[in-house]
């Protein structure tokens, strides 16, 4: 059981350093101009999404 607990854990400090470094990236590019879709900012968030849910599910 605490085995589980730590590797959730380390999975949700993936995520969080995925989303921490997503951010950070985004704030330093030029903004978006109207017309774009501006979904470059949530990939990153998907895929660190999936891997949490992908660690939680297998260990």
């Amino acid at each position: 059981m605490e085995a589980l607990k730590m590797k959730q854990f380390f999975a949700m400090l993936v995520v969080a350093m995925m989303m921490a470094a997503s951010s950070v990236s985004a704030a330093d590019a030029p903004a978006p101009s109207p017309t774009s879709d501006a979904t470059t900012l949530f990939v990153p968030t998907i895929i660190a999404s999936f891997v949490a849910l992908v660690f939680g599910l297998l260990f």
